[in-house]
């Protein structure tokens, strides 16, 4: 059977950065109390007339550029998001034209902030399957465009940005070992967005009022999360025969600090081996991962044949992970 292997990654993001400096005179809040709750210090934040695609394509075409692969030559594109460009058509078609994917079949993909893990279990079913041999796989958010910047406890958590890679079919032992994805939607009013979609669509009169921001239960939240992200984690360490002591590197989404450190305390990760950079763009959703995952392949510090490890938990409620040997 093939296996998926990461060809290349990268990464697009807003120019403009908003401080928690910045938010001290925007509402009632300090750099003390976000740092201590969140990790956060900054976060990018996209301009009035910058869309999703503004970032998602960037980070196609410098993943693209770095796998030394045509547009051309891909087969299917993904684009995971929340905030596509429009409701329809799909963001994936913009990028699939923008880079050059003549050949290419697109379509959006929503599981919130699980969205890039859930991406790549679909390419990589594609891929072992044979009805593809090359994929570009996104995780893209612009949340900025929901985020209520009156509110305290959610506006300060959350940024914009893009990452991608590129997944081809491969004969070696290097790719994609495993993926595990859940579901819960019992638990979907943790993290919602209640206005907006066809059940109560943005009219006049609830853009005035309700626009549709994000809400979310923090604490309970919080306690879900950090139980769903080790037990994920696991199990796909478990399906694929790894120790977490054998882990080289966690990438863990990067929602809240707290949350990171509790995940990796239950899975006993060495200590170093956890990739943050939640402290400079706060949590994008299902650009997190992959950001993350590009700026430790471009900066070198992933040797050949090291284990990664990608674990992710987001609205729906959604979890998933998956281990990938680099």
């Amino acid at each position: 059977m093939k296996i998926a292997r990461i060809a290349g990654t990268g990464r697009g993001v807003p120019d403009k950065v908003l401080t928690n400096a910045d938010f001290e005179r925007m509402v009632d809040t300090s750099d003390e109390w976000i740092t201590a709750r969140t990790g956060i210090k900054e976060r990018r934040i996209s301009s009035d007339d910058e869309a999703l695609s503004d970032f998602a394509i960037p980070a196609a075409q410098r993943a693209l550029e770095m796998a030394g692969i045509e547009g051309s030559s891909v087969d299917l594109v993904i684009v995971a998001t929340v905030t596509p460009d429009t409701s329809f058509p799909a963001t994936s078609t913009q990028v699939q034209d923008a880079i050059g994917a003549v050949n290419a079949a697109a379509f959006d993909l929503s599981a919130a902030c699980t969205g890039f893990i859930y991406g790549l279990g679909v390419a990589e079913s594609m891929i072992q399957t044979g009805a593809v041999e090359t994929t570009v796989v996104i995780g893209a958010e612009v949340l900025s465009k929901i985020v209520d910047y009156t509110e305290r406890s959610t506006s300060v958590l959350f940024g914009d940005g893009a990452g991608a890679v590129v997944l081809r079919a491969d004969e070696g032992e290097r790719g994609l070992l495993g993926v595990a994805m859940h579901s819960d939607g019992s638990l979907g009013h943790l993290i919602d967005r209640p206005v907006g979609g066809s059940r109560r669509p943005l009219t006049k009169e609830r853009a005035d009022g309700d626009r549709g921001y994000i809400r979310m239960r923090g604490n309970e939240t919080f306690r879900v999360a950090v139980r769903s992200l080790a037990d994920v984690s696991n199990e796909v360490l478990d399906k694929c025969g790894v120790s977490p002591a054998n882990v080289d590197w966690f990438i863990p989404h990067q929602a809240n600090l707290r949350i990171i450190d509790a995940v990796g305390q239950r899975l006993e990760i060495p200590e170093g081996r956890t990739y943050v950079n939640v402290e400079r763009y706060g949590n994008t959703s299902a650009a997190s991962i992959p950001i993350a995952l590009d700026e430790l392949n471009r900066d070198g510090k992933i040797a050949e044949g090291q284990l990664v490890l990608l674990s992710a938990f987001g609205s729906g409620l959604t979890w998933g992970a998956s281990l990938i040997r680099w």
